[in-house]
């Protein structure tokens, strides 16, 4: 731990810890989701402490767009070598090359809806029976309805209205036979929580959350990285631009912010003075009202 400290952050992090050993208490296969970006990084980090000086004790799966971030990947592997663990890793262009899912054509194509079915398969493959993951209740009005331990029935869906109660801590992790839970140890944080944790804990993180120069373009007033995957309109034009970015997912919908922030610290000034979510600047989210709710209900993460 450096010498930055805030005291409420040291109870965020015991509760995260508890709720980590608590589904490795009552779980027989649970697993982390991975994507590589800041929050599945400082769950992989708490779930390190949480076991320490053993290994983490169960594996991390990453959904595999095929579409994601150069520097993502890079870091995911790196990581993953560093910790020892397991790593899972769920190919939706396997998904597609089977007929289980049907990619979309189009200028504003995404392979993000198609993540949910590579990931029910792989939570059925490898019969994981929880599933922890990053979501925070601040980052979208969907996640502030989950609950620390969210069931999935059988088919992996998630009813917002069928909710266990959780009182005093207590967790009910009871489920029939096929069904799941997707739990979420750090809901309670906000992004400047993660983001001061990150500095306290001086955790590494991909170059893409820093300041950097990138070819871009803007779609729909979200700024894109130019890439393969992109098909650009007759009026797109390709900019260098200098920013950075707030969340990690694929590349054709991953939103970029203007930016000269280049350490953790400029980070958190930013982060303090901002009026738009992180998830603000995801293209996917902008498909309608309840876009995040219908996948999740679907099966997202």
């Amino acid at each position: 731990m450096g010498t930055y400290y805030l005291p409420h952050l040291k109870e965020l992090e015991a509760e995260a810890i508890f709720v980590i050993r608590e589904v490795v208490s009552q779980f027989e296969k649970p697993a982390l989701l991975f994507s590589g970006g800041k929050d599945s990084i400082v769950l992989a980090h708490l779930a390190k402490k949480a076991f320490h000086p053993a290994k983490i004790p169960f594996p991390l799966i990453h959904i595999d767009t095929g579409h994601n971030f150069p520097e993502t990947i890079a870091f995911r592997d790196a990581l993953v070598e560093k910790l020892g663990v397991q790593l899972i890793v769920g190919s939706v262009q396997e998904s597609i090359d089977k007929g289980r899912v049907r990619e979309e054509t189009g200028v504003n194509a995404s392979r993000n809806a198609l993540q949910t079915v590579t990931l029910l398969d792989t939570l059925e493959e490898y019969k994981i029976d929880a599933a922890m993951g990053g979501a925070r209740r601040d980052e979208e009005k969907a996640r502030a309805k989950e609950r620390f331990f969210s069931h999935r029935d059988e088919f992996g869906q998630w009813d917002p209205k069928n909710q266990r109660p959780e009182l005093w801590n207590l967790f009910n992790g009871r489920k029939h036979m096929g069904e799941h839970f997707r739990v979420f140890p750090i809901s309670n944080w906000t992004e400047m929580d993660v983001w001061q944790y990150i500095l306290q804990e001086q955790i590494d993180l991909p170059s893409l959350y820093f300041s950097h120069e990138r070819d871009c373009i803007v779609r729909d007033g979200v700024i894109l990285a130019n890439s393969e995957y992109i098909t650009l309109k007759p009026e797109e034009t390709v900019e260098r631009m200098v920013v950075r970015y707030r969340t990690c997912g694929d590349m054709p919908i991953t939103g970029a912010v203007l930016s000269e922030a280049n350490t953790l610290e400029l980070i958190i000034q930013e982060v303090a003075t901002t009026r738009t979510t992180e998830r603000g600047t995801r293209a996917d989210d902008k498909r309608g009202e309840t876009a995040m709710e219908d996948r999740k209900k679907q099966g997202y993460f």
